[in-house]
């Protein structure tokens, strides 16, 4: 099984989200997750990739693997923050994988 970490900026966007069939969407989600199961996804470039879902305006969740079936769930957002979020989580993972001075 794995194991799903979360920063403290993806954990306050979603305690924040007010969409309430989007957040159980997103709860569902990674708890696939956890269990292998990462559904629609992709890398978007250094050691970041992203999860997709089709729930209102898009919903994005950005992540980075650290170990053997061990992951950071780095930053949350949607279609219309993407480019912003995959910079911030760019960032974060570079910080983790301590490739930041």
């Amino acid at each position: 099984m794995n194991k799903l970490n979360e920063t403290d900026v993806f954990s306050d966007w979603l305690a924040k989200l007010r969409d309430p069939i989007g957040k159980a969407s997103i709860l569902r989600r990674i708890k696939r997750a956890r269990k292998g199961n990462f559904g629609d996804h992709e890398p978007v470039g250094d050691s970041v990739s992203e999860m997709r879902l089709f729930t209102g305006p898009g919903y994005r969740l950005y992540y980075t693997m650290v170990e053997d079936e061990v992951y950071w769930l780095l930053v949350g957002g949607d279609k219309s923050t993407q480019d912003k979020d995959i910079e911030k989580a760019k960032e974060m993972a570079a910080d983790i994988h301590g490739k930041n001075p």
